[in-house]
Order: C-alpha cells, then structure tokens, then sequence
C-alpha cells in the first residue's frame, strides 16, 4: 500500500469490500489535508451503510460508482494547511471516511474547530460537518479517546432521543421499550430515561439477554419472543434493530396501545417495509433535525452544557459495559468492518481502529 488508501464499501452488499492505494490529497487554497488517527467502528455505521442513499449518507465522502466510503466518527491530525487560522498538528474530533486522509475546506474556523465548506456537503446535514478541535473541547481527554469514538456520536444521538421522548415526544406512553437494547445507542437512551415518568423496557436476543440485564439502566428486559408480555397500556416503540417481523408482532399485540413507533436504526439488514399493522404509523427519528432544533431552543451553549453534563455522568458507567479491542491499519478495518456488517461483533466490544 501506498501512504494513501481508500476502504470502499459496495453500496448494494455492505458485506462486500475492497481496499484500495489511493492519491494523497494535495491541498488547494483553503483546504486542508486530515490524515485520519482513530476511529471506532459501530452497528451505528452500519446504519449509515444502509441508509447511505435514503439519507444520503454515501454523500459526504464520495466514492467511485457502486462504491461507498462509510463515515465513522474518530479523531484526525492536520498534515497540510493553506487555510487560514488552521495549522499542522492540530488534532480534530468529527466525522471520517474509511480512507487514510479527507480534504476539507474549513470555514467558520475559530478556537473550537470549524466546518467543512466542501460544496458537495454544503446541502448535507451540518451537524455531520464540523469537526472539533481537541484544543478547544472542554470534554476532550486523551485518555478516553477510545470511549468517545465509540461513544460520543452514539451517546448525541442518545441524548437527542431523550430529551424528545422525556418532554411531550413518548405521547404520553407509560412504558417506552427499545428494541436492540444491547446497542450502544439503545442502552445510552436508556440510561437517560431510567428513573423517569416512563417504564423503560429493553427487547433484546436470548444470548444477549444476560448482558443487557447486567446493565441496570432498563426496569424490564424481555427477549424478542416475549413481546406478548408487554402491558397492554400506552407503549411509544423505539425501534433500533429494523426487524419488520418484530414490528408486526409488537404492532399486533399492542394494537391501539401503541402510541408511537419510531425507526431509530437498522441493525438488521433486511429490515422489508416499515408498514402499518396496528397502532401508530412508523416514522424515522432523524438526530440531526432534533438537535437543531434543541439548539434553537436552548442555544449552542445550552445544548453543549446539557450534553456535556449527560456524558459526564454516562462516561463512568460506560467504562464498565465495553472491552475495547484495538486494531491497526486497513487491513484490520476491513476485517472489523466485516464482522460488524455481518452482526458478530459482541455486545460488549468496541473496535477501535488507529492508522
């Protein structure tokens, strides 16, 4: 391999991979070359590898046709500068492609970061667009940067779910039950909404049952079969697992009850149509839309002292329920990837990449 590579993914069998030497980016007049540090690897991209063109997520980092570069969250380094107020070696938190390197074109730079004014991304969510000096992250410890590559996208997401859920969002449910309970993003929300007015219940698999348990952040966990011993009263689904059988047999026992049915996710690849059994229609929960709205509502500096208070108190917890596994280099980042797609990877691991 050369200095320069590019993990492409295809875009009609995310199983499917090739690894590829790639040019390294010279940059123009303000741009910026991001040479890519650590990243972790998540069934959250795995999400973003399924709904790469319903949300248009292969957008960002554009890929050869048939291919796509699936974004991951990680840190990167500044190895070549002609923008202004950007220099070598500042260290970026933010959103990455599966590739060696990323050319951006900073804008609004200042003591906390900047966005990339790229202008295929100029019409693509903002939230995805701004990266994080590490400098200026009052959160930032290098000592955890593995938890935030793992965590932080996923624990934004988290948050962002409730705070719509716990302020008038859940519709008055009782009981709200997520389903993929043994995700990072289903047991993040959890640990948010427990001891809150509604009942939180995880749905979860036989073998994962015992892990999702052990985390004390949800006041049921029932397996997948169980879904008939849900109380028949006002229930708000969260769905993160994108199983349409699990749908309609949560749909045909709770009929009326279900009050609202929401895709978080897909972890499932084959995840059929989102239809209408009985109860409330399904719709897709979208983080960024809900975070700029909360931003309005509360401000910048109020929505980054919620969060950061929230993660401040998840962070000690979170350190119990993963067994980081560290890997090296393209090769090992197919592999991860490889076994992340195809659902193998354990509750408890988080892959963390560095090159």
């Amino acid at each position: 391999m050369t200095a320069a590579w590019d993990l492409l993914v295809s875009t009609e069998d995310i199983t499917t991979t090739e690894l590829r030497e790639a040019a390294l980016p010279e940059p123009g007049d303000g741009e910026v070359v991001l040479a890519v540090s650590r990243a972790g690897v998540t069934a959250n991209n795995v999400t973003y590898a399924v709904l790469g063109d319903t949300l248009r997520y292969w957008r960002f980092f554009p890929a050869p046709d048939g291919w796509g570069r699936v974004p991951l969250w990680g840190f990167a380094d500044v190895v070549a500068s002609r923008a202004e107020g950007v220099t070598e070696g500042q260290r970026v938190y933010g959103y990455l492609p599966t590739s060696s390197h990323l050319l951006v074109r900073p804008e609004r730079v200042g003591p906390h970061g900047f966005r990339d004014a790229a202008p295929h991304r100029s019409e693509l969510s903002a939230v995805y667009n701004a990266y994080a000096l590490t400098t200026g992250d009052p959160s930032y410890d290098a000592a955890l940067e593995d938890l935030q590559v793992l965590y932080r996208p996923l624990f934004t997401t988290s948050f962002a779910l409730a705070a719509e859920l716990a302020e008038g969002g859940a519709r008055g449910a009782g009981t709200v039950v997520l389903s993929s309970a043994s995700s990072k993003t289903a047991y993040g929300t959890a640990f948010l909404l427990h001891g809150g007015a509604a009942r939180v219940v995880g749905l979860t698999s036989v073998g994962n049952r015992a892990f999702v348990e052990a985390l004390g952040c949800y006041d049921e966990v029932l397996t997948y079969d169980e879904v008939d011993r849900l109380p028949l009263e006002p229930t708000a689904y969260v769905d993160a697992a994108g199983d349409q059988g699990l749908r309609e047999r949560l749909h045909d026992h709770l009929r009326e009850h279900l009050v609202l049915d929401l895709i978080l996710g897909v972890t499932h690849q084959d995840t059929g149509r989102a239809e209408v059994v009985h109860g409330a229609r399904p719709t897709q929960f979208f983080a960024p839309d809900v975070i700029r709205d909360r931003t309005v509502e509360w401000g910048r500096a109020g929505f980054e002292q919620r969060l950061g208070d929230a993660w401040s108190r998840f962070v000690p917890r979170a350190r119990e329920w993963v067994d980081v596994v560290s890997g090296h280099g393209p090769a090992e980042l197919a592999q991860v990837w490889a076994e992340v797609a195809a659902g193998r990877a354990a509750p408890r691991t988080g892959h963390v990449l560095t090159f």
